[in-house]
């Protein structure tokens, strides 16, 4: 070898080596990030379904209140002889009755030219009384016989909301338009204070709800010149200026859909975020949830710190001594170990998560079980003694016995078809209409077992002929969740007392109470802090997943009631389900 090559070539190798550790460093530094972006992406999709369910929940509420105003007279007469005072008068007064009960921004109705006839917000001096809405898509569609939804800013006083419309009489000829405007605020501030950002964009990828106030009316993709006169003419946003949210796309991730999928996003000039997408179900709208990627990136940045530690060690090893290379091998052991501890901890921690929901469906069926063979153990003695019976001709014992067995089948049948009954999935094909005597019957029959161990005294102060708007076995999951909390709150309590208390309040159309309360130790203020929280218990571990007060009060939500608790005066929890009294006529009671 040539002298001069022979001094350059320690220095090109010892270039080459830190260039393949720089390499491993960054490689080792990527895979790391991706791998916690991954579980971040993992924890955020599953985020991001809550807040979908609960916005579809929010605007399902509302989808009956347009239809609801033709089938009333007044509105009927309304349309009828549009010019007549008294029957403007007495539809905005209904209307004005119907928008507070319903808890909506403004009910109205238009003629079949888009003219507003009549609207709750009549007293106001920026009613929309007499306005020519024809302009608007929710009239058009309304008009041609379908049901509109549609989100826009008024042009009356710059509020934003969203709006559902319906056909008033023959849909092939209608004769006006009802039209409900109701506002999301309510949901957008429960996005604030989060770590998390969260967005709502329209059809148009304009944002119209957002965490942040400053993002709302901003377009996510740049809007061209046709579309930005075709908003205009249609008023939408009211002339907004839609200027683009500078939000920028660093790069596409390996998780979620592949058409917009998962990919981090940067703000402006700030640090990049992961951003997720979800569609909404029913509308061309789309969620978008943006999370903070520090921790991601600090977590890479000491993986590849130690990664690059190791690889200089390594490097110093060949170099130098011998005596490194034991040390090297040691904290791959380490590392090795602390992987494998990790990989133990996480099996652990999946089987505590699987035995807490064999726990949760086992708790009941156990009981069942104990429930069904003590008849049947009777029924083979029953069986066995009749058929002697019958051999000596004592055929009244014989009809004693075959009457004890019909009864022992008919206890067995009540059990297995209250089971099946809990179990079934409601459709909408179902009756909406639940009696409450019946419910609380069937969920004190479901948990027989519980009440028997616990042998509480109870109160049932229930009226037979109570009905309420909500499907049956969805009442009594509602009331085995609060039975079976108030059963376990009265545990090894020397006086278990268990209360059921039914009242009405307001007159016709108005609001059934339903009081479940125990006299056991109450609630702390840590538990009524995140009592209806997704997976909070106070129960030991393994004996409940924290999700029963979170399903009920969104079932309870979702036909238009309430879930309360309070710590009674007496001592004890006592939770307060309150539901629309169904409209049906009350069945007669003997």
């Amino acid at each position: 070898m040539p002298s001069p090559w022979r001094r350059v070539a320690p220095f090109v190798a010892l270039l080459a080596l830190a260039a393949l550790v720089t390499l491993a460093g960054w490689l080792g530094y990527r895979y790391t990030y991706d791998t916690a972006l991954a579980r971040q992406a993992e924890r955020g999709q599953v985020q991001l379904r809550l807040y979908a369910q609960a916005l579809e929940s929010e605007l399902a509420r509302y989808d009956y209140v347009p239809s609801l105003l033709s089938l009333d007279a007044r509105i009927e007469g309304l349309l009828r002889e549009p010019g007549d005072p008294a029957h403007v008068a007495q539809a905005n007064a209904y209307l004005a009755s119907l928008n507070i009960r319903a808890g909506t921004r403004v009910v109205y109705v238009l003629d079949a030219r888009g003219k507003v006839l009549a609207t709750s917000n009549y007293q106001r001096p920026d009613s929309y009384l007499g306005e020519d809405l024809s302009f608007r898509p929710y009239f058009r569609t309304a008009i041609d016989g379908q049901l509109g939804r549609f989100y826009g800013v008024g042009t009356t006083r710059s509020e934003s909301g969203y709006y559902l419309s319906a056909p008033l009489g023959d849909r092939d000829r209608p004769q006006g338009v009802a039209v409900v405007k109701i506002g999301l605020e309510p949901l957008e501030n429960r996005w604030q204070g989060n770590d998390s950002q969260m967005l709502l964009a329209d059809e148009n990828g304009v944002v119209i709800l957002a965490s942040d106030p400053s993002w709302k009316l901003a377009a996510l993709r740049p809007l061209s010149a046709d579309q930005r006169a075709k908003l205009d003419r249609s008023l939408q946003y009211n002339r907004a200026p839609l200027a683009q949210l500078e939000l920028s796309k660093v790069r596409a991730l390996g998780t979620g859909p592949a058409e917009g999928g998962d990919a981090l996003m940067r703000l402006r000039q700030g640090p990049p975020m992961l951003a997720q997408h979800l569609a909404l179900a029913g509308t061309d709208w789309n969620l978008t949830l943006l999370t903070n990627t520090s921790q991601a990136r600090v977590a890479a940045l000491n993986s590849a710190a130690l990664e690059a530690a190791n690889s200089e060690l390594e490097r110093k090893v060949a170099e130098r001594t011998a005596d490194l290379s034991a040390t090297n091998q040691q904290l791959h052991a380490e590392v090795a170990e602390r992987i494998r501890t990790e990989t133990v901890l996480r099996q652990a921690q999946d089987g505590l998560m699987q035995a807490g929901k064999l726990a949760a469906v086992g708790q009941m069926s156990a009981g069942i079980a104990h429930e069904l063979n003590q008849p049947l153990t009777a029924l083979r003695t029953l069986s066995g003694n009749t058929g002697k019976f019958l051999e000596r001709g004592d055929y009244a014992t014989v009809q004693h016995n075959l009457d004890k067995i019909v009864g022992l089948v008919e206890r067995m049948g009540r059990i297995t078809g209250a089971l099946k009954s809990f179990a079934r999935n409601p459709s909408a094909s179902q009756r909406s209409v639940a009696y409450l005597g019946d419910a609380v019957e069937n969920a004190l029959f479901l948990l027989e077992t519980r009440v028997a161990a616990v042998a509480p005294r109870i109160e049932r102060q229930i009226d037979a002929r109570l009905a309420v708007a909500c499907d049956p076995n969805r009442l009594e999951q509602v009331l085995v969740n609060l039975i079976g909390n108030a059963l376990d709150a009265l545990r090894d309590r020397p006086d278990p007392l268990l209360s059921l208390h039914a009242y009405e309040t307001g007159e016709n159309g108005g609001m059934v109470h339903l009081t479940v309360r125990d006299n056991g130790p109450g609630l702390s203020e840590a538990a009524f802090a995140k009592l209806f929280e997704p997976f909070f218990t106070t129960k030991p571990a393994g004996e409940g997943l924290g999700l029963g007060l979170t399903l009920s009060a969104g079932i309870l939500n979702e036909n238009g009631g309430t879930l309360t608790a309070i710590n009674h005066p007496d001592g004890g929890a006592c939770f307060t389900l309150a539901l629309p009294q169904a409209r049906e006529t009350l069945r007669h009671v003997g």
